[in-house]
């Protein structure tokens, strides 16, 4: 039996002022797959997400959640949970209270607040004020958010950052757990060296066009690093 993806990008394209910030993008994103999704700055990948999470709108082509666009998703928050590079909290308020008002507005159980915050290892932390957080303990409340509604695919964008080692193994570790329990991740990341312990397939795009899509034990097989087939890739030069 087939089962439907969890994303399904189809010839996505964004024109900005006559740029095409995404050029006819298609991926799929399968249950128990982590993806990892790199290229340059500037590349497409925050506009793919963009769209992707309904944030803006493509000019053609679609970019489906469980086969509907984001807009469309019945309670969006089980379905989807997104950790964007600039997370905005309260500073004033407790990393507890954060989780707290995000639930109440979805309609989601209290009790979910004090089961993600176990899951992130923020408990300790739970009363203090997200002003006094480190960013690595900031990184950990947006996943927790984004875990709030228990949903089958993570969006994240550069979830690392800030992190320290233990941390970084930590994220690993969890991103692993929650992909084989059917989840389904696209992780956004520079880090390439991590990146590559910590997925199964890798999208590289630059100017919004797919470059490349393949398993990490492909370019292994085929005694490449994943650094040495994205730089191939981007036309890039090592330093």
């Amino acid at each position: 039996m087939t089962t439907a993806p969890v994303v399904e990008v189809s010839g996505l394209t964004k024109t900005y002022g006559g740029v095409r910030a995404v050029d006819e993008l298609s991926f799929t994103l399968d249950a128990g797959q982590i993806i990892g999704f790199l290229g340059p700055n500037g590349a497409g990948k925050s506009t793919t997400l963009r769209l992707l999470l309904g944030l803006a709108s493509p000019t053609s082509g679609s970019a489906l959640v469980l086969g509907r666009s984001y807009a469309e998703l019945a309670e969006p928050a089980r379905r989807v949970g997104a950790v964007l590079e600039h997370a905005d909290f309260h500073p004033n308020r407790s990393g507890r209270a954060h989780l707290r008002v995000l639930a109440l507005a979805s309609a989601i159980d209290g009790a979910r607040v004090e089961e993600v915050l176990e899951l992130v290892e923020l408990t300790a932390a739970a009363d203090r004020k997200v002003g006094s957080y480190s960013l690595g303990m900031a990184q950990r409340l947006g996943l927790a958010a984004a875990l709030l509604g228990d949903p089958t695919l993570l969006v994240l964008d550069e979830p690392i950052n800030g992190l320290d080692p233990a941390g970084v193994h930590w994220l690993r570790a969890f991103l692993r757990r929650f992909a084989d329990q059917g989840g389904a991740a696209l992780v956004s990341s520079h880090v390439l060296a991590e990146v590559e312990q910590s997925v199964d397939r890798a999208l590289v795009i630059n100017g919004g066009r797919l470059l490349g899509d393949f398993s990490i034990t492909e370019i292994s097989r085929a005694g490449q690093s994943l650094e040495q087939a994205y730089l191939a890739l981007t036309g890039a030069v090592a330093s």
